[in-house]
């Protein structure tokens, strides 16, 4: 195997990265949401319990006018309910029946196509993969600080 510099590397991870990226991107697309209502619905899908416009920001990485512009969409739309005390923030988000039915047609889906295609490495491999991609992630937020406190 050729040798090849860190900058041509590089650029073959973020290649990888958007084209990942894209592949979402579509299948969103491919089941008529946005972006954002994808990932809203697939974080419903695979976390358990209590929630809200805060631990979905939280676990998508966005900012909350986005989430919750998207929310506001998948509730009138009658996918999600807001349920409890406080502001949206505070509320609980569950799918509605509509919203489970949607999510098994289309999320279910996709996490089932993830689970076929991690399965397609041997443990060893997900072990590793899930290893090098932590490290590099964890290097990456240390070696951004240079950014953030200047």
């Amino acid at each position: 195997m050729k040798k090849k510099n860190t900058g041509k590397r590089l650029a073959e991870y973020n290649s990888i990265i958007k084209e990942n990226d894209e592949l979402y991107h579509k299948a969103a697309r491919n089941f008529g949401m946005s972006d954002c209502a994808f990932w809203i619905m697939y974080i419903l899908r695979e976390e358990k319990g209590n929630l809200t416009q805060s631990s979905i920001c939280d676990a998508m990485y966005q900012p909350k006018q986005t989430v919750n512009s998207a929310l506001k969409k998948l509730e009138k739309e009658g996918y999600i309910s807001l349920e409890g005390t406080g502001g949206r923030n505070g509320k609980q988000i569950n799918l509605t029946k509509k919203g489970t039915e949607l999510a098994n047609q289309t999320i279910d889906k996709v996490i089932a196509l993830e689970k076929k295609t991690f399965s397609g490495l041997t443990v060893e491999e997900q072990e590793i993969f899930i290893y090098l991609f932590h490290k590099y992630t964890d290097l990456l937020v240390a070696n951004m600080q240079e950014l953030f406190y200047k």
